[in-house]
């Protein structure tokens, strides 16, 4: 007979999973029972996105495996800090797979799904400080496609970690995103239970260690300590000649320079009279010979070796002898390619088209991460672990629809209108009905892009003020209401996105100053893709696809009036 109130060490409170609601979504079944010791497979598996959890587990591989799934949705949002992300997975991690799940989950209410008996409820103890740590380590994360807080979109805007803790615990309605069973956090467990709460602890973004850039973390003591170090008495050398002072480098440098610009100084002199000497003793020497012609005899007293130097010199420049084997090579050479033209042309075109057969593997590189890191190197290895174990950046593309200025003015009209808003929804209506063929399969936005939520597309456009829904244009007010989102769209429901997140303004629209959205003259619509690991290529190829008709329909737009342009994949 299992225990199913028993709270110890190497002890679960919930273990597989018993059924599936009507959405989909995998719920655990509430039958407490001990640790299992995991295969080397699922161990492997469990450590690369739980370093906490060794030895025995108290998940099984499909409740890993639905973890991993879930949590993936939540990478793109926090990747930017390495620490936020890690103290995330901790929590969910000790949730699942904690072999001491018992300790500090308690189930408090049950459902019977299909006639078997699962969790809907569950109390988790946890203390303060790692929900304080967890917050202090997310709070100022950076979602880049929207640029606005990742807790936008993975805590509801939270503004302390018990916020964050409602909104992770509630259990989400039928077909929307969120657990399927309440969670309930409680920082303390009662004495009698013999619980205690989980401690593991946290990582601060500015644990240099983790990486969190300045932007995602400001409190990081690497982007706090802005000012130069403080100069050092003495560190530096310094040379003092009467009233002129300069540092020793400085010094130093300018004495080789003196140096080497006499010693090329002294060797030109040097040569110059050397020069000078032999023109002299030539003349001489040719003077003597004149006078003896004259005469018609030789002097008897002439020096031997002048009448040598003479009989060198006089005709021709002495060369060295390598200048003599230099000029004797290529005057054989120059002879033998005049008198074989037709070999030496053939020799070298068929060099030259030995040396071109490396074209036949030439590859255009457009990738950034391949042009500016080296495959070997410790940042590729680092992104390839990442993007194997957890997710690679997604892709993006993006529309910017503008205003055309008036004769005489910089800048274009108010974009934000209503005829505008309803041009924009037929353009969105043109995007959404993409369909391109892949390998015979038809690949749509819906079936490539970013879901945060595992529902809607995370489209970053004005129209999510109406939930990408052309019918809520007039339900909602039209650009009244689009005018009201601008300033409240953190705060007010009606204003959220069909992903249910707030949408800041900033990222949907250009062309103006400040706050002052309603002088935007561009509306900008991003589209964030999946991208993915895949040896075979398959999702990143129907990706492609996409793009492509994506890409030919913005230019058939572009060259006719945006509602006449029509384009058929």
């Amino acid at each position: 007979m299992i225990c199913r109130e028993r709270h110890s060490e190497d002890y679960c409170a919930m273990y597989d999973i018993c059924g599936a609601r009507e959405d989909g979504k995998v719920v655990n079944c509430p039958f407490g029972s001990p640790s299992v010791k995991p295969d080397d497979l699922l161990s492997q598996k469990i450590q690369s996105l739980c370093p906490t959890i060794t030895g025995n587990v108290c998940c099984s591989e499909a409740q890993f495996e639905t973890l991993r799934s879930q949590v993936q949705q939540a990478i793109p949002f926090l990747v930017g800090c390495p620490a936020c992300l890690r103290n995330f997975l901790n929590l969910f991690c000790e949730l699942t797979c904690s072999p001491h799940q018992s300790m500090f989950i308690n189930v408090t209410s049950t459902d019977k799904v299909k006639g078997n008996l699962t969790v809907s409820g569950i109390e988790f103890y946890v203390y303060d400080a790692f929900g304080e740590g967890l917050y202090e380590s997310c709070k100022d994360v950076k979602f880049g496609t929207m640029n606005s807080r990742a807790l936008n979109f993975i805590g509801a805007g939270a503004k302390n970690f018990t916020e964050w803790y409602a909104f992770i615990g509630r259990r989400a309605p039928l077909n929307l995103p969120g657990s399927p069973y309440a969670m309930t956090f409680k920082p303390s467990a009662p004495e009698s239970s013999g619980m205690k709460p989980m401690n593991v602890s946290t990582y601060s973004c500015g644990d240099i260690s983790l990486g969190c850039s300045c932007g995602d973390c400001p409190q990081s003591p690497v982007c706090a300590n802005t000012d130069p170090p403080p100069h050092q008495a003495g560190a530096s050398c310094t040379v003092r000649i009467g009233s002129f002072k300069a540092k020793c480098v400085d010094f130093i440098l300018t004495i080789l320079y003196v140096i080497l610009v006499s010693m090329f100084l002294g060797w030109g002199l040097f040569n110059r009279k050397r020069e000078r000497d032999q023109s002299s003793r030539m003349n001489s020497v040719s003077n003597i010979k004149d006078s003896g012609e004259a005469t018609g005899k030789k002097d008897e007293n002439l020096p031997t070796q002048m009448l040598e130097d003479s009989s060198q010199t006089g005709s021709r420049v002495q060369l060295s002898i390598v200048q003599g084997y230099m000029s004797k090579f290529y005057r054989c050479y120059g002879t033998w390619v005049a008198r074989n033209p037709i070999l030496v042309l053939s020799l070298s075109l068929a060099a030259i088209l030995l040396l071109c057969l490396g074209l036949i593997r030439f590859k255009v590189e457009t990738r950034p991460e391949k042009l500016w890191v080296g495959p070997g190197s410790k940042a590729a290895e680092e992104k390839s672990f990442f993007d194997t174990h957890l997710a690679p950046f997604y892709r993006i593309e993006q529309l910017i629809l503008a205003t055309v200025p008036e004769a005489g003015a910089q800048k274009g009209p108010s974009i934000v209108t209503e005829n505008n808003i309803k041009l924009l929804f037929e353009i969105q209506k043109k995007v959404d009905g993409i369909h391109a063929n892949y390998s015979g399969t038809m690949v749509s936005l819906t079936d490539i892009c970013l879901k945060p939520l595992d529902k809607d597309c995370a489209t970053q456009s004005v129209l999510q003020y109406f939930q990408m829904d052309p019918q809520n244009l007039d339900n909602y007010g039209g650009v009244e209401h689009v005018n009201y989102c601008l300033q409240h769209y953190t705060s007010a429901d009606t204003c959220r996105s069909a992903f249910k997140a707030p949408l800041d303004p900033s990222t949907a629209l250009g062309g103006f100053s400040g706050n002052n959205y309603l002088e935007a003259s561009a509306f900008i619509v991003t589209y964030p893709v999946n991208n993915v690991i895949d040896t075979k290529g398959n999702e990143i190829d129907k990706a492609v696809a996409w793009e492509k008709a994506f890409i030919q329909l913005v230019k058939v737009c572009s060259l006719s009036q945006p509602s006449d342009c029509v384009y058929d994949v």
